[in-house]
């Protein structure tokens, strides 16, 4: 049986994962038995630049914090080696990451669950949430699809002006107003 003041780091950890849980946005729980130290290394810093937490975790105590955090569902996965990626942020940067990597690495890296917005979800969920654009990529998006309605607008404009006999740009300057003072 273990010490008093093992049992007491014990409960500790499960606390303070349980509020890494509770605060996460989303996390992606992996199985990364066979990876190579230079390709943790690498993973680790990539998750690391999109600010997002990952550790090795032990079952047993994840397994508490779970179930603490009504994510029972994830017990389930909770065998072999274990490590946890949380974002606090961003729904998607953990999964994106993480599915990349693991199609690259099909034989030592595995997703074996995850949970975004308080709700578990599967493998192939997590897989799915990864190849879904990024916050970036979608403003780009939208910043491309707004520019080409404003350029066909003006387009437009420009084409009804030299209809009228304007010629396009050269609209007389507006009086000015006095400065308030």
């Amino acid at each position: 049986m273990p010490s008093a003041k093992v049992l007491e780091q014990k409960k500790q950890s499960v606390v303070q994962l349980t509020e890494k849980l509770k605060n996460a946005a989303a996390g992606v729980v992996v199985d990364y038995k066979g990876i190579t130290v230079a390709d943790d290394t690498k993973l680790r810093k990539e998750l690391r630049e999109a600010g997002i937490e990952y550790t090795v975790v032990k079952n047993t105590l994840l397994r508490f914090a779970v179930k603490e955090v009504g994510y029972g569902d994830l017990e389930n996965v909770l065998e072999g080696t274990t490590a946890l990626a949380i974002s606090q942020n961003d729904q998607i940067a953990a999964a994106k990451i993480l599915t990349k990597y693991a199609g690259a690495h099909k034989d030592s890296f595995k997703i074996k669950a995850g949970f975004v917005d308080g709700g578990v979800i599967d493998a192939a969920k997590v897989n799915e949430l990864g190849k879904l654009p990024g916050r970036e990529e979608l403003l780009s998006m939208l910043c491309s699809a707004l520019q080409g309605n404003i350029r066909g607008l003006a387009v437009a404009l420009n084409a009804i002006a030299e209809k009228q006999g304007e010629p396009a740009g050269d609209a007389a300057p507006a009086e000015e107003a006095p400065a308030a003072e």
